[in-house]
């Protein structure tokens, strides 16, 4: 498989999971579960289950430096909470144009100042699509949707740091996804626990509980670093997200059916923009026109330049 499709393989896989995940999310919200229960559930599952990776790999201490570490596990854990509270303000079609979807374009710009990679001028162009795109979500909404988008923005800033963390460090993807989320367990599951009692799960049907730890805890909080974190060490810290540019697609038309939310004409071209510009931030591969499309003279011929033979090329080579 070539190089680069097999990167994109993971990233799609990856960008697939946090669409279905985002929407789980909005899906929770309307049962009697809260942001910080349907967190707390996926920190609980995650870190259990990755705590003996953790204890048999250690926390790479010695490549990431404390703060490499403080950047995966708060990279990791921050953009669960806002996403979370995000979604008490604004539609998930929002979130997954706002979240994976910028995510890659905070990237690239990390990834320039801390790790030396090439801004190109697709990158540019990049750019250029992705910020009006988030200007139509962000700043053509009302105030209420204001605090939502502002909760989105925050998790992709968050994530951006604790990509480059992963990438600099060369930390493989299910090493990072463990410290993560025993981070997680550690430092907010604990905390949680303190100060709710677990109360909020007593009210909640057993059904929602489970649903929550499937999708947040096993898929996007192991399954979905594991993939993503294969994409970046094959494509590089600015392309490991490649397709990451049809994360707002999908998770709009996820929230179709699951939520009910329909976004409206402005955010459909608003996420098309982004989709497109991420595309081209994250290295997505261009077309190239082919020989067989290169101009014929008037004789009917390719023009001269690109018929010459094997013996004009030795002759100027010899020249």
């Amino acid at each position: 498989m070539p190089h680069y499709a097999r990167g994109a393989l993971f990233g799609l896989a990856a960008v697939s999971i946090w669409s279905g995940g985002i929407v789980a999310v909005g899906l929770g919200l309307r049962t009697s579960l809260t942001p910080w229960d349907i967190a707390a559930v996926r920190f609980a599952v995650a870190g259990l289950l990755l705590l003996p990776y953790v204890l048999s790999k250690g926390l790479a201490l010695d490549r990431l430096g404390p703060w490499g570490l403080a950047a995966i596990v708060l990279g990791g854990a921050a953009p669960v909470l806002l996403t979370n509270a995000g979604l008490l303000f604004a539609p998930a079609a929002h979130a997954g144009a706002l979240y994976p979807g910028v995510m890659p374009l905070m990237v690239a710009v990390l990834a320039a100042f801390k790790l030396g990679e090439s801004f190109t001028a697709a990158k540019r162009l990049g750019f250029a699509l992705v910020l009006p795109g988030v200007f139509a979500i962000a700043w053509l909404s009302d105030e209420t949707l204001g605090i939502g988008h502002a909760f989105f923005l925050g998790s992709a800033l968050a994530f951006a740091f604790y990509t480059v963390a992963m990438r600099r460090a060369r930390l493989d993807g299910l090493h990072a996804a463990a410290i993560a989320a025993v981070g997680g367990l550690v430092f907010y599951v604990s905390v949680y626990w303190m100060i709710d009692g677990a109360t909020g799960f007593a009210k909640a049907a057993w059904t929602d509980i489970a649903l929550q730890a499937l999708v947040q805890g096993l898929l996007t909080a192991t399954i979905s670093y594991l993939l993503y974190g294969r994409a970046v060490s094959i494509l590089g810290a600015s392309s490991g997200a490649a397709f990451a540019a049809l994360c707002p697609a999908m998770t709009a038309l996820l929230a179709i059916p699951v939520l009910g939310e329909w976004p409206a004409t402005m955010d459909w071209v608003a996420i098309m923009a982004i989709s497109a510009g991420v595309y081209l931030v994250s290295g997505g591969p261009l077309a190239r026109p082919r020989a067989s499309a290169l101009p014929r003279t008037a004789g009917g011929s390719r023009p001269a330049q690109n018929r010459c033979s094997a013996a004009c090329r030795s002759r100027r080579a010899d020249a």
